[in-house]
């Protein structure tokens, strides 16, 4: 098979570790297998060295105008420099035309913004970092912009979270392209957690979103997450709350922005993840443990939210952790 040409854009105030990360698995894929299976090269607007968004220059290996041929994989990192970026429209027009000829295209972090400034994620569903999720929707509203996931597989094109994301999905492509052994021992000697089912979750739920102003929601809120086994239902939650099940339905959802049900399921799911990764409880045990009833529900749950079985997120850490 011929060597799989990676190229990796990059741009003044570029994120380094978008960078540098996946450069790395590539990397290490290729020293592994023997060499001959990728040449990746950095590009760039134009030519001369460009500064990371860290302070730490590097020196492209030539500016997009001189990129020929096809490209296997086109990697588009992101950082602080992508507001800039986005106003370059030959840049743009480049990224339009080097996804055109390359097999797959991918983004890191924030690069997700100059794919879809391209028109190359619209009717897709994408990802980026769990704080620019919002935005990315706003301003393109034909992507279908889903927060949760580590990385997103849409066809031919991969959107990846925030920062360290950009490793999980390249090994990913790894495996993709030669295979699960050689994936794991990229991520053993790197030392990498092999591997973060792309659907895993960015954030804590528990965490992410805003804090609720109404001081008796916000009491709820701090509640809720060490009592997930019990009768969470909006009638449950909202006598607690010493509210009408309606009006408590209404102001929790203007406060987080998000149904009390859909809440609870998200905190459950968290909390069903990590007991699957941590012990080897039977599923109807972490289907009980965490409010779930049943095994169907968390299954159905599970499905929705990390696009896995419970039983197939587990053999995934279960492979990770007999890899490391």
């Amino acid at each position: 098979m011929a060597i799989r040409q990676v190229a990796v854009l990059v741009f003044p105030r570029v994120q380094a570790i978008d960078v540098f990360g996946p450069v790395e698995v590539f990397s290490a894929a290729d020293r592994l297998a023997g060499g001959g299976e990728y040449a990746i090269e950095l590009v760039s607007p134009g030519a001369g060295s460009i500064e990371t968004s860290s302070g730490i220059r590097v020196l492209p290996d030539r500016a997009v105008s001189a990129v020929r041929g096809p490209i296997d994989t086109l990697i588009v990192a992101g950082g602080d420099g992508v507001t800039a970026a986005l106003e370059d429209g030959r840049l743009i027009r480049w990224v339009d035309r080097g996804a055109a000829r390359s097999r797959r295209v991918c983004s890191v972090c924030t690069g997700a913004f100059l794919l879809a400034e391209a028109g190359l994620l619209d009717g897709r569903r994408a990802t980026t970092h769990w704080a620019a999720c919002e935005e990315l929707a706003r301003r393109y509203p034909a992507i279908m912009v889903e927060p949760d996931p580590i990385f997103i597989r849409d066809g031919d094109i991969a959107t990846s979270a925030g920062v360290t994301a950009g490793i999980d999905l390249a090994l990913a492509l790894v495996e993709e392209d030669l295979g699960p052994e050689l994936a794991r021992e990229v991520a053993r000697w790197l030392v990498l957690f092999l591997k973060r089912p792309g659907g895993q979750a960015q954030f804590s739920g528990a965490l992410e979103g805003p804090s609720p102003s109404h001081p008796t929601l916000r009491a709820l809120q701090e509640w809720i997450p060490g009592h997930l086994a019990e009768d969470l239902s909006v009638a449950a939650l909202a006598e607690r709350a010493s509210m009408s099940p309606r009006n408590f339905a209404r102001a929790f959802r203007r406060e987080l922005g998000t149904t009390p049900g859909a809440y609870v399921e998200r905190l459950r799911v968290e909390r069903a993840r990590s007991c699957l990764e941590s012990s080897d409880a039977p599923i109807e045990v972490v289907a009980a443990e965490c409010g779930f009833g049943t095994v169907e529900t968390l299954r159905r749950a599970f499905q929705r939210r990390i696009g896995a079985s419970p039983s197939q997120y587990r053999e995934r850490f279960t492979l990770a952790l007999k890899a490391t």
